[in-house]
């Protein structure tokens, strides 16, 4: 490995739901697992589902990005504009139900970027965005 990863480590359900839309619909590859947790590959990080038996509780919030209400806490990727817009795509065909469809935020200004946001079946929030020039990812 090139770069820093991430591991992150996240409650689910059951993991059947979980396979089917992490291996699935976003077509990551699975990792090591047991009964218990699965070992996701998210573009090179660490994503580990972890069944957590009992209630969920409620999200924290939303907070407002570009006049928008976005679900916090959530995580998510940094694709090229390709990626995105094949994962777009292929999240629309399956009739996924967006938080945020996908769209162009801060169009025309420097920090310009395509986002969109998901839940996974454990209710998770994910975001996946990307920008037109990727050097602009922290540009203020």
């Amino acid at each position: 490995m090139t770069r820093p990863a991430f591991h992150l480590a996240i409650p689910v359900d059951d993991l059947a739901p979980v396979r089917a839309f992490y291996g699935g619909l976003l077509g990551l590859e699975e990792g090591r697992s047991t009964d218990g947790w699965v070992d996701w590959d998210f573009h090179g990080h660490q994503v580990v589902t972890h069944v957590v038996p009992g209630p969920r509780p409620e999200a924290a919030g939303h907070g407002t990005v570009d006049g928008t209400r976005v679900p916090v806490p959530h995580f998510g990727l940094v694709l090229s504009v390709e990626a995105f817009q094949e994962l777009a795509r292929r999240l629309t065909e399956a009739g996924t139900d967006f938080v945020i469809e996908p769209y162009l935020r801060y169009a025309g200004k420097p920090a310009e970027q395509w986002t969109m946001f998901l839940l996974d079946p454990a209710g998770n929030a994910l975001e996946f965005k990307a920008f037109r020039d990727e050097t602009r990812l922290f540009t203020r």
